[in-house]
């Protein structure tokens, strides 16, 4: 047996994932046992998680792979505050201390975590240290169904690579060509997350949402300002704009004048220039993605691409790809950002370095990304029980599916918690909130009485994979396992919008029905689509069929079970914690169910108490 840890740690999204001759056994980050959202520490809950999960001891542990190299990070680090001295020195007085301390000493630094886990080094054990962006690619390469694909990988910034491709077959990886910072199209995209008043490496999914309600007017300036992108996808991006190189933020004055004005401050109005600003960046970036695409084909002549990186993240680039571009089949890793460099380099130390023999699944070998901590019927029992909470047992699988069916058609509001929990930033059907997506009024409602989150924000479709093609702009059987790719809804279920539409501008378009799916239909007809399989999650294809059987509609919404600002939950306690200071109607834990009506309330300084402990994002 051979046991191989990966760790990512000490930047954002700290993750560990365990892979034994070659099986991804486990999967997590750290914030989900925490709360602490993108929670940047040592992963060492996560790595408890895991051992457990695989019931082993630290010294069963062959190899620890490290998601990257600290070294060749620091050099970089270094080399960026000599370029820009004496301006940037605040930046390098607060990043040094951290650096000196723990992370240029890390196989020191994680000695001692790993002895605080319970796990102390034996004898034997190997530390290893994979290139960033081939963690990245060995995540998106190695769990994929393909035996030969081109890689992408895109985010901000590794140790000095910033956007990278190359090939994958059989069992190795090679990175042939590479963008290096400071030009980064993730830093780009971040520069206008910060601009725009969201928190950087948190609220890029938010630009992404507020985008279709604004228009690119400032596409030109951008392409004329900031970056100078070539035919083939490469780019550079002009540093008198940016200050992230040198700095505590990531534009400048120079950068304000260009756009207008200062950036906006968190949690004040979002007006007109800030929804165009989104549209403006979100075309820029999908321009870039698009042209990538069309030169890493030219060059590989590859069918299948494979993606990694925080920029696969955007789904609606993601989407452009597979629709306009060349490759005839995608697959991304569902933990594409930092946390899922841990799993990569776990593989990467299986296949690339021992040269172990790699077989491909149709499906993947992610497992629908449902990786994490599980809790069986006793637990659950004994945990609400000790509540004191009132409850209903379903009497079988079946049995609860015709039961939430019938509630979700009633346009409630479920809190739906099964199995093991997903590994990546998307709730997948293990740790949901779901609805009804027929329901004109169940957007606003999840939104401001549940998510308690900007009214702007889409929700996504889950869809019974046998049916994407009939309700939305995609092939029969299409594979959107993931929630990582965006398709229109389909011409026959738009709704014609009324004539005083054009008048409204903005979040106002939020006040017009779209389509037969109301809720998860975008103001530009567009939805973030998960297929849903009865291979790789079984328990929400059951609850799917039995709602299409009820209802006549194979679509539910899903978002992730959580709050704003919260980790998606993880154990049953978090759940029912989340359950009880929401509108949320109902929660399934397994096959028991809880109405809100049957629950003890909590008072109004609880709520307050539970929701203030979350920091805005």
């Amino acid at each position: 047996m051979t046991a191989i840890l990966g760790i990512s740690a000490f930047y954002h999204d700290s993750a560990a994932a365990l892979v034994v001759d070659g099986e991804i056994v486990a999967a997590a980050q750290e914030e989900r046992f925490t709360r602490h959202k993108h929670d940047p520490d040592f992963p060492a809950r996560a790595v408890q998680y895991c051992m457990r999960e695989a019931g082993l001891k630290g010294d069963q542990l062959d190899y620890i792979a490290f998601y990257d190299k600290p070294l060749t990070k620091f050099g970089r680090l270094l080399e960026t505050y000599l370029t820009f001295a004496p301006s940037g020195y605040k930046s390098f007085r607060q990043a040094m201390p951290l650096w000196l301390k723990s992370k240029v000493l890390m196989r020191r630094e994680m000695d001692r975590e790993f002895a605080e886990c319970g796990l102390p080094q034996p004898k034997g054990r190997q530390y290893i240290f994979t290139d960033h962006h081939e963690s990245h690619a060995a995540s998106a390469f190695f769990p994929s169904p393909f035996d030969e694909a081109a890689i992408i990988t895109l985010d901000g910034v590794g140790e000095w690579s910033t956007s990278c491709w190359g090939v994958g077959s059989g069992n190795r990886i090679k990175l042939d060509e590479e963008i290096r910072f400071p030009h980064s199209l993730g830093l780009l995209y971040s520069a206008f997350t910060y601009y725009t008043g969201f928190k950087v490496n948190s609220g890029e999914y938010k630009l992404m949402g507020l985008a279709p309600y604004g228009e690119p007017t400032y596409v030109d300036l951008i392409f004329k300002h900031l970056i100078d992108l070539k035919p083939d996808g490469s780019y550079r991006l002009n540093m008198e704009y940016f200050n992230y190189c040198q700095g505590l933020t990531m534009t400048n004055r120079r950068f304000d004048k260009l756009f207008g004005g200062p950036p906006r401050k968190s949690e004040s109005q979002i007006s007109q220039r800030e929804m165009d600003l989104a549209a403006s960046i979100q075309v820029v970036t999908e321009e870039v993605m698009l042209r990538t695409a069309h030169h890493v084909h030219k060059q590989t002549k590859m069918k299948n691409l494979v993606m990694a990186g925080g920029v696969a993240l955007n789904c609606v680039g993601n989407g452009k790809i597979l629709r306009e571009g060349p490759f005839e089949n995608i697959w991304i890793q569902p933990a594409a950002g930092d946390a899922g460099g841990a799993l990569g380099a776990a593989l990467f130390v299986w296949y690339q370095l021992l040269d172990k023999h790699r077989e491909t699944n149709p499906y993947d070998r992610q497992k629908g990304s449902l990786l994490g901590p599980r809790f069986n019927e006793a637990e659950i029992a004994t945990f609400l029980d000790k509540q004191g909470a009132n409850y209903t047992l379903a009497a079988s699988d079946e049995d609860l599916y015709e039961q939430v069916a019938e509630i979700l058609a009633n346009e409630k509001v479920v809190g739906w918690f099964q199995g093991r929990m997903e590994f990546g930033p998307r709730a997948l059907g293990g740790r949901s909130i779901i609805g009804d997506p027929r329901s004109e009024k169940m957007q606003s409602i999840m939104n401001l009485k549940i998510k308690f989150r900007e009214s702007f924000r889409p929700f996504a479709p889950i869809v019974l994979r046998e049916h994407v093609h009939e309700w939305f702009k995609m092939r029969p059987n299409e594979d959107s396992p993931y929630m990582l790719q965006v398709a229109p809804v389909r011409d026959e279920i738009r709704t014609e919008l009324p004539p005083d539409y054009e008048k409204s501008f903005g979040i106002q378009k939020l006040n017009f029905k779209r389509s037969s799916l109301p809720a998860i239909t975008h103001v530009d007809y567009s939805a973030r689509i998960q297929t849903v399989d009865p291979v790789r999650a079984p328990i929400l294809y059951g609850l799917l069929s039995s709602f299409y059987k009820k209802t006549g509609c194979p679509v539910l919404v899903n978002t992730s079970f959580n709050v704003r600002s919260e980790p998606i939950v993880c154990t049953p306690e978090d759940a029912y914690r989340c359950f009880r200071a929401t509108d949320m109607d109902v929660l399934v834990l397994g096959r028991y169910i809880l109405r809100r009506e049957n629950q003890k309330p909590l008072s109004e300084e609880e709520r307050k108490a539970h929701l203030s402990q979350f920091e805005l994002d």
